[in-house]
């Protein structure tokens, strides 16, 4: 793996009204590594993506993507950055009125233009090619389960073809083998197209699996760092109470 950042934040805050949620928090992402934050309901993880894609702004602290710092730039150049950004919403987040096809087709005609229709069709297929769903290419998303709609929402993220990609709880809501196997697809495409990703989530076997170094906030701050198996082993039993 790189070394080389593709996302460094360093002394993030960011407060709603008296409630600090981000305390300071620094960390790097290298290109190709798949980074786990992990925390309680609360902890800051969420709002640190956001912060990082500009959907909140941060109050104080720097953020770079690219090497690029993106807490001064505005609208039209944060544009250019974001195009080489996926982000797979807890949700899937994906449009009800549209078929799986449509769905995507929608997600790929807003972030690149002057495809040709062949080249459209291609991008659909693989993509739903890559999370073992070509089957599903006209179906409505009513028509599919949770692990679907996930396996889905991976499918429109990824066929844009990002270098970063922001996931947020990718597991939620799904049963063990789901999870598992949404777990999986997240690895097999970082080792498809060497993305760099941030996976938020409180699943430790999603976790295990998909990350490459692991932090852990606590109340805003980052509290511990380190791969599974160095945590899993921790001497603080704040940190051990993750792996119970």
């Amino acid at each position: 793996m790189d070394t080389q950042p593709v996302i460094v934040i360093k002394n993030l805050y960011k407060s709603f009204g008296t409630n600090e949620i981000l305390k300071g928090i620094s960390l790097t992402v290298n290109k190709g590594e798949n980074l786990v934050i992990l925390g309680r309901s609360g902890s800051g993880k969420s709002v640190t993506i956001k912060c990082l894609v500009g959907l909140v702004k941060a109050d104080e602290g720097e953020i770079q993507i690219f090497g690029k710092e993106t807490t001064t730039l505005n609208n039209e150049e944060l544009n250019e950055i974001r195009v080489s950004l996926g982000f797979m919403f807890q949700d899937g987040a994906l449009y009800d009125s549209m078929s799986v096809r449509q769905n995507l087709r929608f997600a790929l005609k807003h972030h690149t233009q002057n495809l040709s229709e062949e080249e459209i069709e291609k991008r659909i297929l693989e993509a739903l090619e890559n999370v073992g769903l070509k089957e599903a290419l006209d179906k409505m998303p009513a028509e599919l389960s949770g692990g679907m709609k996930k396996r889905i929402a991976l499918a429109r993220t990824i066929i844009t073809k990002p270098e970063i990609i922001l996931y947020d709880e990718p597991t939620s809501g799904l049963d063990t083998i789901t999870s598992n196997e949404i777990s999986e697809l997240i690895l097999s495409v970082q080792k498809k197209y060497n993305t760099s990703s941030i996976i938020i989530t409180h699943d430790m076997p999603c976790a295990k699996i998909t990350g490459n170094r692991i932090l852990i906030l606590k109340e805003g701050v980052i509290n511990a760092e380190g791969t599974y198996a160095e945590l899993e082993k921790s001497d603080d039993e704040w940190v051990r109470s993750f792996f119970i």
